[in-house]
């Protein structure tokens, strides 16, 4: 990596993912995603700690397994706002150095896209489940309708390289299906604001099949 792209993931991107995230849509779908959320809770892609005002009083601990130690930084100041016991492990979600069977609730906000292999991560955050956890996601994807799926492929590579390996056409349904869960609850839609590639969201609960 050079020594401008290090600069860009590490110190930009950070900055710049902050202020992409705070629309006040995302921020609602975030506080839906996340009121079934309950005791230990494990969170892919912690980032600089934006879901943190969303997490109900069920909850009791937090894990968030993240990355890019950028983000670490820009997280300090809300964790340290926070009622929960946070504690921040920098791994990666496809091998997260946690145990069989700990948590009640995982999460993954925006990261499925952007994770090297989202299977893998997926089978990882079940592994880590308990027999009766929930996996809480939103994520954006692959959209439904054939010529907003066109352009998402066309523009992938240019996302990919601005947005440090975000994917726009991944089938979230189908990567949560085959990694061993069922959907208790799912709904798709465009989010409003946000441009159609971007913004075709899936926000669902699932337990493991």
């Amino acid at each position: 990596m050079s020594a401008v792209s290090s600069f860009y993931e590490y110190q930009v991107f950070p900055w710049l993912n902050d202020k992409l995230c705070a629309d006040p849509a995302l921020q609602a779908l975030r506080s839906e995603t996340l009121a079934p959320a309950r005791g230990k809770v494990v969170e892919i892609g912690f980032g600089s700690g934006l879901n943190l005002p969303h997490y109900p009083a069920g909850v009791l601990s937090l894990v968030g397994v993240e990355p890019n130690t950028g983000m670490h930084h820009r997280a300090l100041p809300r964790i340290e706002g926070t009622r929960l016991p946070v504690q921040i492990v920098p791994g990666t979600a496809e091998h997260m150095p946690l145990p069989n069977a700990e948590f009640d609730t995982a999460v993954s906000v925006l990261t499925l896209c952007s994770v090297g292999q989202p299977r893998r991560a997926l089978l990882e955050l079940r592994r880590v489940l308990r027999d009766d956890g929930r996996l809480l996601l939103m994520e954006h994807g692959l959209a439904q309708q054939s010529g907003v799926a066109r352009w998402q492929g066309r523009l992938n590579g240019v996302q990919k390289v601005l947005a440090c390996g975000c994917n726009l056409n991944r089938n979230i349904e189908d990567l949560v299906r085959s990694s061993g869960f069922r959907f208790e609850s799912m709904r798709q839609f465009y989010a409003p604001g946000i441009p159609r590639t971007h913004g075709w969201m899936t926000v669902a609960s699932a337990v493991k099949a």
